[in-house]
């Protein structure tokens, strides 16, 4: 599934091809590395905010197993943010 970023350059690169140089093999290396380094972490808290939410359900508590969510999603937020400045940075170096 591409992100809007990616989606956003294909349409530039459709109207302007020569704004945006090829990646070289070691940037799309990185850019994959980047990719599977922050997979690697939302699964994992992904797993471990299950654990809470299911945790709290069980002794009762709706209310802060909502709030669990609610943090939950704003971390995978900022996760993909942070993914996605990093992924940039390495884009620029081919410009």
């Amino acid at each position: 599934m591409k992100t809007a970023y990616e989606l956003a350059m294909e349409r530039l690169e459709k109207e302007s091809p020569r704004l945006q140089k090829p990646l070289t093999d070691d940037q799309k290396k990185r850019l994959a590395e980047i990719d599977e380094q922050y997979q690697a972490k939302i699964a994992e808290r992904r797993i471990l905010s299950e654990k809470q939410v299911m945790d709290l359900l069980r002794e009762g508590k709706q209310e802060e197993a909502g709030k669990a969510r609610e943090e939950f999603i704003e971390e995978m937020r900022k996760l993909e943010e942070e993914k996605e400045s990093e992924k940039e940075k390495v884009r620029r170096e081919s410009q």
